[in-house]
Parts: C-alpha cells; sequence; structure tokens
C-alpha cells in the first residue's frame, strides 16, 4: 500500500522581496481547489505518461514502519514532463515559424531582436536569460495581439577566444565555435525561447560573410575604408592588434600579456564622414537617454579654434616650425602657461632639447604601453616630462615651456594643447604637481572666488590684453571673447575656427586568423590595391594547422602560402591577398538585416521585405554595447541608406539595457594581523587585514546589517559581484531549470525587480515563484490522485461567472496588458498572484474564467499554460490565440471603502455603494460589529459625511466615555 503525506510548504522568502511580493507568495489563507466536473479533451495526442507524475513536498512509500520510512521529494508539478513534451511540440511543428514569402503584410509587424550572443565555451549562466525572457514575453504578446512578429536568434561566432582556444589545444576554431553553438541553441531552448530557429545565422558561415565582404567593397568604393600607418595597440604575445577597450592596465583583457603602442598599416574606415548625421540622428530614437548621452560624448563634436605657437629657437627667436593647438575656449588664451604635446606627435623629436632627449625618450616608451583609456583616466595621477624648449603665445608674446604628457592623445585634434590651468582640472593639477605658473583670465559670476580651485566655466573676462599684439578682450563675457579671439588669430594668420571631434575613425583589421577575409589583393609589381569581383565573394578562409602569431607582425594568414599568392582577375597579374581579417564587430554591425531574409544568395536583403521589417522595433541588450556595437552598426545602416539597400535611416527603434544579474551576496568577515575577527565598522581604523568567506550558516542579519551567528558584535560585508568563474559565483541556468523547471526560472527572473535594473541572484529566491507556479496548477487541474498522479483534466465548470470573478479577471488583464506593454514585467506577475489568491477563495472555477487567465500566463509562463490549455480541451497551441482584451464595465469599483469616525477618531471602516446616502451609511455602520459598540444606546449629536470620503459621528459630550476600552 502506497501512503502520502503532505509535507509542510517551505519557509518563506529570504531574498529581498517586497512585503507586497511575499503577501501575495505566501497568502494567509492556504485553500485546496475544489473538485468539480472536468472538461473533456479533445486530443490525444500526447500519451498519459506526460500526467503520471507525483506532487511537490511529498513523501511516498512502501511498507512504512515506525523504524524504516523512504521518503521521495517531487515536484510542485510535473514541469520535467510538461516542458519537454511542449518544447518538442514547439520544435517539431515549427511553431514560432516566421513566413517569408508568403507573409500577410497587411497585418502590423513587430520585430523583437536581441543583442547577437557570442557562443563561449562556457555557455550561458542565470544572467545571459534576463533579456531574452523580455524579449521572448514580448514576441509571444504581440503574437497574440495579431503582430507578424519577427524574433530570431543567431550567433556573433568570430573573435580571439576562439582562436585562443584553437592555440592552446590544437582544435580548428570552428570545430570549437560549433560545439559552443550547439551548447547555446539547447540551452535556449530548454528556456522555452519562441525564436524563429529556420532564421538561425553564424557569422562565420561563408553565405552570411559573403555580405560583409559585400558591404566593406560598398564602403572601398566611396573612399569610406582605406589604409593608413596609425599607433595601435600591439600585443606581442596574442599577435594582434586590441582595440581600446581590449586593453586594462597596459595588458591585453583576454590572458594578461603586455601591449605596447606602435605604428602599423592598417584598415581604417571612415566614420567621422558621418559624425554630424550619427549625431543628428539619435534626437528622434526611443533609446534611454544615458546611452544617448554616452554616443554623444564619444563622437564628441566641439567649436571652437586652432592656434598657431611658434616654437622658439635657444636664443629665443620664432623658427619656423609651429605647434598647431586646438580649443574649445580661445576666451583662455591668454591663461595658457605652457604647451603639451602627446608622446607619439610627429613634430616632438624636433622640439626636444639635447639635455631632455634621453628623458623624454624613456617616457615615450612608457606611454607606448598604455591604452588611450588608461592615459585619459581622470582619475588617474597626471605625468609628463619637460621638453626643454619653449613656445610663443601669439596673443601676448610671452615664451611658454613645452611639456610632453600622455594624457594627450595623437589622435585626437592636432595631438597638442594650449594648457589653461586656472581653468581647466587636468591642467591645474598637472601645473601643481611640476610647479607651472597658473594665471586667472576669467571670473566666476558669484560673489567670491576661489583661486586655489579651477574654475572651468563661463563668466568675466579679466587679466587678457596685450599692447604688443593689439588684443583685447578684458570685461567681455567667455563668448563674446572667444568670438573675438577667434576673429584675431584668422586676420593675423595665427589660426582658423574649426569644429573637431572626438570620434576617431574605425581600425578595421586584426592580426587573426579567425574572421572575415578582407576581399582585396595587391599588386606585386606596385603593391596597389584592387578590389576582388563582387561575383568572386565569399573569400573563404584557407584551412590552416597553425594558428599560433607568427611573432614578426604578419598575421597567421600569413601562412597560408598558396592561398596568399594570386593573380588579380581582370589583368592576370601576381598578386597577394590580404592577411589581415576584420574584427569580431563587422558581423554583428548588419545581421539584423540578415534575419529578415536569411536564405536569400542574390542579395543582402529583398527590399520589399526591408521595407516591412525594418527598422527593428526593439532591441534589446547589455549596456555595455551602448557606444561601440550601436555606434558602428548605425554608421553601416546610413552607408547602406545612401546606396539604397534599406529605406530607414536607423536600425534599431527603440534599445532597452536590461540590469546586471549579480551573483548571489558573500559575507566577508574582516581579521586583523593576529587572526582575531573584527567588525565592518571599524575598517577604516583597521589599516592592513585580511579577509575572509563566512558560509551563509554562519551569518544572521541584524537590523539592516549582517553579523556572525556566533558573534553578533561582528558585523561582516556582504556584497554581490557580478558573475564570473574566477569567483566561482556562476550559476548555471541548466540546474535551476531540473531543479525548478524552466518557466519558474523566468517568471524569476522577471520577478526580481524592473528590467532595467540590476539584481542580486538568490537561489531561494525562486522557491517563491515555483510555489506560485504549482498553487496555479493545483488550482486549474486539481489535487492529486492518491497515487500521486494528476487526472488528465481540469476542475474548471461551463458555468457563467459571478460578477466578483469578472471583476477579478478583467482587473487582471488590464494590468497585465499594461505592465507588458511597458515592460514592467515583475508587477505583471504580482497582478496574476492576487488573480490566484482571489480564485482560491471561489466555490467554483467558470471555464469562462480560467482559459483567459492562462492565455494571460503564457507569455511569462509558456510550457504550463501550453499544458493548461491543453487540458481545458483545445487541440491546438495557444500561441496565436487571440490575447484577452479588458472590459472597462469590469474596470469601475460600485463600492468603496468608507472611513467611519466616532468624535473625531478613526474606529473603522464600512463598504458601501458609491451613491451611498449618509443615512444609509449611517445605518451600515451601525451594524457593523465593530462599530456598534461605540454607537449602541448612544445619543447623536450631529453626523458629518463627506461622499465617498468619510463619515463623523459626533456624539453627546456625556457619552463620550462609553464605550472606551
Amino acid at each position: 500500500m502506497i501512503q502520502i503525506q503532505w509535507l509542510l510548504p517551505p519557509q518563506p522568502l529570504t531574498s529581498p522581496l517586497s512585503h507586497h511580493h511575499r503577501t501575495l507568495l505566501f497568502p494567509q489563507r492556504r485553500r485546496s481547489p475544489p473538485h468539480h466536473h472536468s472538461s473533456t479533451l479533445t486530443s490525444t495526442s500526447f500519451p498519459k505518461k506526460y500526467f503520471t507524475f507525483r506532487p511537490y513536498n511529498c513523501a511516498i512509500s512502501n511498507n512504512v514502519t515506525e523504524d524504516s520510512k523512504e521518503s521521495v521529494k517531487v515536484r510542485a508539478y510535473p514541469f520535467h514532463e510538461i516542458e519537454h513534451k511542449w518544447q518538442k511540440f514547439w520544435d517539431q511543428n515549427r511553431t514560432f515559424r516566421t513566413p517569408d514569402d508568403e507573409i500577410d503584410t497587411s497585418k502590423p509587424k513587430y520585430y523583437v531582436l536581441d543583442m547577437f550572443p557570442y557562443p563561449s565555451g562556457a555557455g550561458l549562466h542565470v544572467g545571459h536569460p534576463l533579456g531574452y525572457t523580455a524579449t521572448d514575453i514580448l514576441a509571444r504578446f504581440k503574437r497574440m495581439q495579431g503582430f507578424n512578429v519577427l524574433h530570431p536568434m543567431g550567433w556573433d561566432a568570430f573573435g580571439l577566444p576562439a582562436e585562443q582556444y584553437a592555440i592552446e589545444t590544437g582544435t580548428h576554431p570552428k570545430i570549437t565555435t560549433l560545439k559552443n553553438i550547439d551548447r547555446f541553441r539547447t540551452q535556449l531552448k530548454s528556456l522555452g525561447f519562441s525564436y524563429d530557429w529556420d532564421r538561425e545565422i553564424s557569422t562565420t558561415e561563408p553565405d552570411y560573410y559573403k555580405w560583409t565582404q559585400w558591404i566593406f567593397l560598398q564602403l572601398l568604393k566611396r573612399g569610406l575604408a582605406y589604409q593608413a600607418e596609425v599607433p595601435v595597440n600591439w600585443c606581442p604575445a596574442l599577435g594582434t592588434v586590441l582595440a581600446n577597450e581590449e586593453v586594462v592596465d597596459g595588458v591585453s583583457e583576454r590572458g594578461g600579456h603586455p601591449v605596447i603602442r606602435k605604428p602599423m598599416k592598417q584598415w581604417m574606415l571612415k566614420i567621422t564622414a558621418y559624425a554630424d548625421r550619427l549625431l543628428e540622428d539619435l534626437e528622434d530614437l526611443d533609446w534611454p537617454e544615458s546611452i544617448k548621452e554616452m554616443q554623444r560624448n564619444w563622437i564628441g563634436k566641439s567649436q571652437g579654434a586652432e592656434v598657431d605657437f611658434r616654437v622658439l629657437s635657444s636664443d629665443n627667436q620664432e623658427t619656423d616650425a609651429k605647434i598647431t593647438v586646438y580649443t574649445t575656449r580661445p576666451d583662455t588664451i591668454f591663461g595658457a602657461t605652457y604647451l603639451v604635446l602627446a608622446p607619439e606627435h610627429p613634430l616632438l623629436s624636433s622640439v626636444v632639447s639635447d639635455a631632455q632627449q634621453n628623458i623624454v625618450e624613456e617616457y615615450k616608451e612608457v606611454a607606448s604601453r598604455k591604452s588611450d583609456l588608461e592615459r585619459t583616466e581622470l582619475q588617474k595621477e597626471k605625468s609628463g616630462v619637460f621638453s626643454g624648449c619653449y613656445a610663443r603665445n601669439p596673443v601676448n608674446g610671452e615664451a611658454i615651456p613645452i611639456w610632453v604628457a600622455d594624457y594627450v592623445l595623437g589622435n585626437y585634434g592636432t595631438g597638442a594643447i594650449m594648457a589653461v590651468p586656472a581653468h581647466d582640472s587636468r591642467d591645474h593639477e598637472f601645473a601643481k604637481k611640476y610647479d607651472i605658473p597658473i594665471h586667472w583670465v576669467v571670473t566666476s559670476d558669484e560673489c567670491c572666488d576661489d583661486f586655489e580651485k579651477p574654475f572651468s566655466g563661463e563668466g568675466d573676462v579679466i587679466n587678457s590684453s596685450s599692447s604688443k599684439t593689439g588684443l583685447d578682450i578684458n570685461g567681455l563675457r567667455s563668448k563674446e571673447a572667444a568670438k573675438e579671439v577667434i576673429e584675431w588669430v584668422e586676420k593675423t594668420g595665427n589660426g582658423n575656427r574649426k569644429v573637431n571631434y572626438k570620434l576617431r575613425d574605425w581600425l578595421f583589421a586584426r592580426q587573426r586568423y579567425w574572421g572575415e577575409p578582407i576581399p582585396v589583393v595587391f599588386l606585386d609589381e606596385s603593391g596597389e590595391t584592387i578590389p576582388i569581383p563582387e561575383t568572386e565573394l565569399p573569400l573563404t578562409l584557407p584551412e590552416l594547422d597553425d594558428f599560433t602569431p607568427t611573432g614578426t607582425g604578419d598575421p597567421p594568414l600569413s601562412k597560408a602560402v598558396s592561398w596568399v599568392k594570386t593573380v588579380e582577375s581582370s589583368s592576370g597579374k601576381p598578386a597577394k591577398r590580404e592577411t589581415n581579417t576584420m574584427p569580431q564587430w563587422a558581423g554583428s554591425c548588419w545581421y539584423y538585416l540578415r534575419f529578415m531574409d536569411p536564405k536569400n544568395s542574390t542579395q543582402l536583403v529583398d527590399k520589399k521585405k526591408e521595407m516591412y521589417w525594418g527598422p527593428v522595433d526593439v532591441y534589446v541588450g547589455g549596456a555595455e554595447h551602448a557606444v561601440l556595437h550601436l555606434l558602428y552598426s548605425r554608421f553601416w545602416h546610413k552607408v547602406l541608406y545612401d546606396i539604397g539597400v534599406v529605406s530607414t535611416k536607423e536600425p534599431f527603434k527603440c534599445v532597452i539595457n536590461q540590469g546586471i544579474i549579480l551573483g548571489e551576496v558573500q559575507y566577508m568577515a574582516c581579521k586583523d594581523q593576529d587572526g582575531n575577527f573584527v567588525s565592518a565598522e571599524f575598517l577604516d581604523a583597521l589599516g592592513e587585514h585580511k579577509q575572509e568567506r563566512i558560509p551563509d550558516e554562519n551569518v544572521t542579519k541584524s537590523g539592516n546589517s549582517f553579523v556572525l551567528k556566533d558573534d553578533p558584535s561582528i558585523r561582516l560585508i556582504a556584497r554581490a559581484h557580478k558573475m564570473s568563474k574566477s569567483r566561482g559565483n556562476v550559476v548555471n541556468p541548466d540546474d535551476v531549470v531540473a531543479e525548478y523547471g524552466a518557466d519558474s526560472l523566468r517568471l524569476y527572473e522577471m520577478f526580481m525587480g524592473p528590467l532595467r535594473d540590476s539584481k542580486t541572484w538568490n537561489t531561494s529566491g525562486i522557491e517563491g515563484v515555483h510555489r506560485f507556479l504549482g498553487r496555479s496548477w493545483r488550482l486549474i487541474v486539481g489535487s492529486p490522485l492518491s497515487d500521486g498522479t494528476y487526472e488528465n483534466q481540469t476542475v474548471t465548470v461551463d458555468e457563467n461567472p459571478s460578477l466578483e470573478q469578472l471583476k477579478a479577471l478583467h482587473r487582471c488583464i488590464d494590468k497585465v496588458t499594461d505592465e507588458i506593454e511597458a515592460t514592467r514585467f515583475n508587477t505583471g506577475i504580482s497582478a496574476m498572484m492576487e488573480f490566484i489568491n482571489s480564485a482560491y477563495k471561489w466555490d467554483k472555477l467558470p471555464k469562462s474564467i480560467i482559459e483567459p487567465f492562462v492565455l494571460l500566463l503564457s507569455p511569462y509562463a509558456p510550457h504550463m499554460a501550453e499544458e493548461l490549455w491543453f487540458r481545458l480541451g483545445h487541440s491546438t497551441s495557444l500561441a496565436y490565440e487571440p490575447f484577452p482584451k479588458a472590459n472597462p464595465a469590469y474596470l469601475q469599483d460600485t463600492t468603496i471603502t468608507l472611513p467611519v469616525q466616532i468624535n473625531g477618531k478613526t474606529r473603522g471602516t464600512v463598504q458601501v455603494e458609491v451613491s451611498c446616502t449618509e443615512d444609509d451609511a449611517f445605518k451600515l455602520a451601525s451594524l457593523d460589529q465593530k462599530l456598534s459598540k461605540y454607537l449602541d444606546g448612544k445619543t447623536v449629536k450631529k453626523r458629518v459625511y463627506v461622499p465617498g470620503k468619510i463619515l463623523n459621528v459626533i456624539l453627546e459630550r456625556e457619552n463620550t466615555k462609553v464605550g472606551s476600552r
């Protein structure tokens, strides 16, 4: 005989959910769902094996004795069978396939896209599905609203990690990449995402990168791709050029190898030609303002002047050499007390004195090992060396020293600045450190100026006139003074008006094997660059066994000698192929277009399809791609717009940056040098100390802090970090799905908080939403049978719903709809939890109420919703069922809660109709059990009634103490 014992539910969440959420997850009143007759299933396409499972928190034993009991923990609902079943169904039936040629373009479209993932060997962690779940909810929701939905997935699969793994293991990067893609695909499918897998693409497939190469050729034709010798971040160990973002503290982000700056001939893309359009078109985009501001700052448009400073000889005479600086503040030129050249400035060698030659060379060597980001970091201590030479300030004739400092970049502006330490914080810090004069030339509008700190604002110009040059701007406001200075330098031949940009042309070459080949050849006899014919695309990668760096700076492709040696097609002349490859950014710049028409072998994208699907309606990804990826994509899109390939000026209408999911909170205790625990509040006074990680079970909460359980006087440091293998805090979604199911993971990631906020993972927190799904399942399907299995049906009834049930449903519909549209998914879940709490109080569950609720649940928990829909008697997927619409008639409250005061003190409330009269309100108050004890036997002196607001009953004075307790 099998005995089943229903165990106590787990304790409430310890995760930092709101009180409101805890109330929803753990309502005070718990009732088993009622048993009523069930609906008849209309399909028998699924075998009964899908329904043989046991309930969660259930102990099952055979031959139970006092001495021996066997118990097995089972699940809250049969997700392990449901999810596999419906994933298989969706796959086999291609449920989410978006028709290609036969699509009905009279219907509205909705293109929702995730940022292209790089398929790393580590696979997904629980932070990745956050954005994917959000886009999936939107995609499912819009399908049910009648939209044609494009929701594809693919792989940004070229790049350095696969190549490095190939070097370390000898495994071809293509093998590694395909293996990683298979793992990612399996993981994504296990989470029930409704991608159209028929449109899957990979940047590494020749059919795809044929069109990446084609775009490069269009750039080349229009002079937007060119070669130039530029200083680059060269990593000898990796054998490649690195982007600034790939260099941290002078070493490569991957592997920690030393990086140096050295000039190399590289392919460049002229993104600067589109700077103004990239800036102007930001205004019409529905993007986070912070992202748009980051792009504005990266483009960095400024208006000012270029001014020439003549280099002086050793006897203080002007030479033919001049240093041109760019300044946005010409009004401060009288305050320029020194010049600064970038270490890579082309004139530097000619303006260094013999005495300073070795010092300057040493400084240049040190600077060459730093990235541009490191050099311009505001917090870093400024460094520099004196060149030994001077230049003349043209506006006052003063000789000022020429310094060399790495906070000035050779590729920004002119590679030289006029330093005004009184009015620039970096210049001020530098001047203080090296004892350089500081001259104040602008005074603020405040009554008292602090001449100990730099003032970078605008104001009245002072100390700015010269009888030698005839320029006098004293007393002018900054803007007026700037105009005067610009006019003067143009008139005297000392400079000109100038618009400048921080944006630099895009370095578009990598010394790697695993990347798109660049489709050009160089003639042997002349070195002339010739593009290969478009008919010969794709130019495919040759097979190589040795991917290691050459050590000479030549890319690994140079080892493919027979591939490199070729002939130019039109002339038949001997030539060599380009051996650099494109950077990883290339393939991800335009993939959103290929998803519109992935099988087209004759065009990048069909014109009609692009006009229908473009632009992307919602694009979701991490904020780390806010500048480079989005900026490069916008650049390429504008070029394609100019040549007629696309019909829109921008690729992405709306961009959403999901927050980061941090690893679980870790607790650290501080120890002094003797090994004794020290409370965290004394950390500043402790000096040198060690930290020790404390296991969760040894920690307890005290007020707003966490302390040692055995010694509450020791406060701990509680901190969550970004998930990484090195910290050991990565949570694998496969493990979560195995224990709780994909729907629980999806629901928890949406319930943790607003999509755009960063959140801390708490594995115990998932139990709450898992119980909610279990309660929803048992409400609709019914309690388990004696053997732990469930009936193949539901407990709904074909009866008309009550007004209370209709109101509960339509309030839920209204809330869930609004919250999905606004991507406030967490509060949408809260609304469904409130509905379930209400439904557990009903005696009957009308099918006409439960079916719409299942449809509401489906974008969030699609596996359970599909199974419930099937059990409710439907033979087809609910994926294209109309999403429920709220009836406004059921959203209006006909009753209100009216506060009742006795002698001005609130004693209780009563439920009244909105149109309730004063007499009716008083009658209801008199009948209320709590209020009647204050009114029985008392004489009412006066009643004050504000309809819909309050009822105040004033009793005769002699009776005011009667009824007090």
